[in-house]
This record gives C-alpha cells, sequence and structure tokens, in this order.
C-alpha cells in the first residue's frame, strides 16, 4: 500500500469519526426543538416487517420552537411511531393527535443541562477515540508499507507527520464541536 493511499484512507476515517460525532451532538436538545433530535430513530414498523429510520416513513417539521411534529405518510405506522419514540428515551412523552405524533419540549432545568454538558463530553472522547484509532492504524499500515516496499526513512517520517497533523486537525475539529455545544446547552 502506497503513502497516498494510507492517508486518504486515514482521512476518511477521521472525516466519518467527526461526521458521527457532530451527529450525536444533534441528537442532544437544549430546550429547543429540532428534527435531528429524532430523525434517526429507528420504528419496527409491524405493517412492513421492517426497521426504517422516522425520517423515511414520515415528515418531521417544527411549527414553533417547543413543539416538533411527526406527520407519517403512511397513517397506519402512527402506533409503532409513537411506541419507537417512548423506548427511545429521549424524556419526551410523544402525543397522538389524530394522523400526527408531536413532541412537546419541556424547558431544561439547570441540572438537566449539565447532564447533557457530560453526555456532550463523552461523545466528544469517544470521537477523539475514534480519531486516534484511525491514526494508530494508519501508522500500523506505514510500517507495514516500509518494510514491504523498502520507503526510505524520510518519507517514513514525513509521513508519520502529515499523520499526527492530521488527527490533530480533526481532535481540534471536536473540541471547537463540542466547546459550541457546551454554550449552547448551558445558554438559557
Amino acid at each position: 500500500m502506497d503513502t497516498d493511499t494510507i492517508q486518504k484512507k486515514q482521512v476518511a476515517e477521521t472525516q466519518k469519526a467527526l461526521e458521527h460525532t457532530l451527529a450525536e451532538f444533534n441528537s442532544l436538545h437544549t430546550g429547543k426543538a429540532s428534527p435531528a433530535m429524532v430523525e434517526g430513530i429507528v420504528i419496527e414498523v409491524s405493517s412492513y416487517g421492517s426497521s426504517m429510520p422516522l425520517r423515511d416513513i414520515a415528515a418531521i417539521t417544527t411549527p414553533d420552537a417547543r413543539t416538533i411534529q411527526i406527520q407519517p405518510w403512511d397513517k397506519t405506522v402512527i402506533k409503532d411511531v409513537e411506541k419507537a419514540l417512548q423506548k427511545a428515551n429521549l424524556g419526551i412523552n410523544p402525543v397522538v393527535d389524530g394522523a400526527l405524533v408531536r413532541l412537546n419540549i419541556p424547558e431544561l432545568s439547570k441540572e438537566r443541562r449539565q447532564e447533557l454538558v457530560k453526555v456532550a463530553h463523552k461523545h466528544a472522547e469517544d470521537g477523539r477515540i475514534s480519531v486516534r484509532q484511525a491514526r494508530r492504524n494508519a501508522m500500523d499500515a506505514l510500517k507495514i508499507a516500509e518494510k514491504e516496499e523498502s520507503l526510505s526513512e524520510d518519507d517514513v517520517k514525513r509521513v508519520e507527520k502529515e499523520i499526527q497533523k492530521t488527527t490533530d486537525d480533526f481532535v481540534e475539529k471536536i473540541n471547537e464541536a463540542v466547546t459550541h455545544k457546551e454554550k449552547e446547552l448551558l445558554r438559557v
């Protein structure tokens, strides 16, 4: 494997880790309604005999800052949606209103905000671990390539520095995102 391939693979892995971490941050609600809070919830659709993300079976809107409105395209799945939202452990009870499901987002208490900040920091640490794992994978691949393809010591050192720089850049992006999320969570 050549050095370009190793670096491209590392960038792809770190990008995936960053995107996953940012998606986890979006699922943390800040007292303000957001479709991102629920769109990834998997619904066991009994009439279809399969599982699907909520965004694939319903329109998700926010008519105001405190309400998420879910309107399934197939009215027969409304009970499945309600059940999945209850199991999702959002801390919000869904209200079925005819062909709609509404989630009324409560105001967050100071304690709950602090808990969510801790959760955000855990997601950030998980993201940093994934980025460092991608670095480890790249370094291992580089060592194998060095033995097999007899890369020069200068090339290996140069690529190691580039791999470390990529790691540092992505860790910094995660740190900036968690700082932003923390401010957002603590804003009353």
